[in-house]
Protein backbone atom coordinates (compact mmCIF):
# COMPACT_ATOMS: atom_id res chain seq x y z
CA UNK A 1 0.00 0.00 0.00
CA UNK A 2 1.32 3.69 -0.60
CA UNK A 3 0.58 6.76 1.08
CA UNK A 4 1.33 10.33 1.50
CA UNK A 5 0.72 11.43 4.59
CA UNK A 6 0.40 15.38 4.99
CA UNK A 7 2.79 17.34 7.02
CA UNK A 8 0.51 18.27 9.91
CA UNK A 9 -0.35 13.93 10.49
CA UNK A 10 3.77 14.00 10.90
CA UNK A 11 3.72 16.87 13.01
CA UNK A 12 1.00 15.74 14.70
CA UNK A 13 2.89 12.10 15.77
CA UNK A 14 5.72 13.76 16.90
CA UNK A 15 3.91 15.77 19.14
CA UNK A 16 1.50 13.00 20.70
CA UNK A 17 2.20 9.75 21.23
CA UNK A 18 -1.11 8.74 22.27
CA UNK A 19 -3.00 9.86 18.93
CA UNK A 20 -4.28 8.54 15.74
CA UNK A 21 -0.75 9.67 13.94
CA UNK A 22 1.47 8.52 16.17
CA UNK A 23 0.24 5.11 15.55
CA UNK A 24 0.17 6.12 11.84
CA UNK A 25 3.86 7.03 12.36
CA UNK A 26 4.79 3.80 13.91
CA UNK A 27 3.07 1.17 11.38
CA UNK A 28 5.05 2.89 8.77
CA UNK A 29 8.18 2.45 10.88
CA UNK A 30 7.19 -1.25 11.13
CA UNK A 31 6.71 -1.41 7.55
CA UNK A 32 3.11 -1.40 7.16
CA UNK A 33 2.89 0.79 4.27
CA UNK A 34 5.19 2.51 1.73
CA UNK A 35 5.31 5.99 2.39
CA UNK A 36 5.41 8.30 -0.77
CA UNK A 37 7.33 12.43 -0.18
CA UNK A 38 8.99 14.47 -1.92
CA UNK A 39 11.84 17.44 -1.73
CA UNK A 40 8.96 19.72 -1.24
CA UNK A 41 7.52 18.24 1.39
CA UNK A 42 10.38 17.73 2.83
CA UNK A 43 11.38 21.53 2.85
CA UNK A 44 7.64 22.64 4.14
CA UNK A 45 8.70 20.57 7.16
CA UNK A 46 12.00 22.13 7.77
CA UNK A 47 10.71 25.23 7.43
CA UNK A 48 7.12 25.26 9.70
CA UNK A 49 9.37 23.17 12.21
CA UNK A 50 11.55 26.55 12.86
CA UNK A 51 8.11 28.31 13.50
CA UNK A 52 8.36 29.75 17.12
CA UNK A 53 4.87 27.91 18.15
CA UNK A 54 6.11 24.72 16.64
CA UNK A 55 9.27 25.23 18.06
CA UNK A 56 7.88 25.32 21.46
CA UNK A 57 6.21 21.86 21.35
CA UNK A 58 8.70 20.33 18.69
CA UNK A 59 12.26 18.82 19.81
CA UNK A 60 14.53 19.25 17.08
CA UNK A 61 16.29 16.00 17.36
CA UNK A 62 13.12 14.17 16.46
CA UNK A 63 12.20 16.58 13.72
CA UNK A 64 15.87 15.63 12.29
CA UNK A 65 15.43 12.31 12.67
CA UNK A 66 12.00 12.84 10.98
CA UNK A 67 13.63 14.39 7.79
CA UNK A 68 16.34 11.43 7.47
CA UNK A 69 13.92 8.71 7.62
CA UNK A 70 11.90 10.89 5.16
CA UNK A 71 14.74 11.05 3.05
CA UNK A 72 14.80 6.84 3.32
CA UNK A 73 11.10 6.56 2.08
CA UNK A 74 9.97 6.65 -1.45
CA UNK A 75 11.28 10.33 -2.73
CA UNK A 76 9.68 11.22 -6.03
CA UNK A 77 12.07 13.97 -7.78
CA UNK A 78 8.98 15.10 -10.41
CA UNK A 79 5.81 15.92 -9.71
CA UNK A 80 2.59 16.22 -12.03
CA UNK A 81 1.11 19.58 -12.44
CA UNK A 82 -2.02 20.39 -10.74
CA UNK A 83 -4.19 23.52 -10.96
CA UNK A 84 -7.10 22.45 -9.89
CA UNK A 85 -7.13 22.66 -5.38
CA UNK A 86 -8.74 24.94 -2.89
CA UNK A 87 -5.54 25.55 -0.84
CA UNK A 88 -2.94 26.06 -3.58
CA UNK A 89 -0.22 24.94 -0.68
CA UNK A 90 -1.63 21.46 -0.57
CA UNK A 91 -1.26 21.04 -4.14
CA UNK A 92 1.46 19.45 -3.89
CA UNK A 93 -0.28 17.01 -1.69
CA UNK A 94 -2.27 15.98 -4.27
CA UNK A 95 0.44 15.63 -7.10
CA UNK A 96 2.54 13.35 -4.92
CA UNK A 97 -0.07 11.10 -4.41
CA UNK A 98 -1.13 10.85 -8.09
CA UNK A 99 2.70 11.19 -9.08
CA UNK A 100 3.37 8.56 -6.89
CA UNK A 101 0.23 6.37 -7.59
CA UNK A 102 -0.74 6.81 -3.64
CA UNK A 103 -3.58 4.49 -2.19
CA UNK A 104 -5.03 6.85 0.70
CA UNK A 105 -3.82 10.29 1.34
CA UNK A 106 -4.08 11.00 5.18
CA UNK A 107 -4.98 14.83 6.05
CA UNK A 108 -6.13 16.52 9.40
CA UNK A 109 -6.27 19.57 7.56
CA UNK A 110 -9.99 20.19 7.38
CA UNK A 111 -10.19 23.55 5.93
CA UNK A 112 -8.29 22.84 2.94
CA UNK A 113 -10.76 21.15 1.34
CA UNK A 114 -8.99 18.03 0.80
CA UNK A 115 -10.99 15.49 3.34
CA UNK A 116 -14.14 17.19 1.31
CA UNK A 117 -12.94 15.89 -1.83
CA UNK A 118 -12.71 12.35 -0.40
CA UNK A 119 -10.66 11.00 -3.80
CA UNK A 120 -8.26 11.86 -5.78
CA UNK A 121 -7.70 9.99 -9.43
CA UNK A 122 -7.20 6.70 -7.46
CA UNK A 123 -6.07 8.24 -4.12
CA UNK A 124 -8.37 8.05 -1.00
CA UNK A 125 -8.33 11.02 1.02
CA UNK A 126 -8.97 10.31 4.37
CA UNK A 127 -8.21 11.47 8.44
CA UNK A 128 -6.06 9.88 10.63
CA UNK A 129 -9.14 8.50 12.44
CA UNK A 130 -10.33 6.48 9.77
CA UNK A 131 -6.68 5.36 8.15
CA UNK A 132 -5.98 3.84 11.41
CA UNK A 133 -9.37 2.27 11.67
CA UNK A 134 -10.44 0.88 8.27
CA UNK A 135 -7.27 0.29 6.56
CA UNK A 136 -4.39 -0.46 9.35
CA UNK A 137 -7.35 -1.64 11.53
CA UNK A 138 -6.49 -0.59 14.54
CA UNK A 139 -7.87 1.05 17.23
CA UNK A 140 -5.87 4.44 18.04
Amino acid sequence: MRVVLDSNILFSALISPYAPPHTIFLAWQDGRFELITCHAQIDEIRRASRYPKLQRILQGHRVGTLINRLYQSSLLDKLPRITQTHDPDDAFLLALSLGGRADVLVTGDKRSGLLQMGRHGGTRIVTADVFCREILKISA
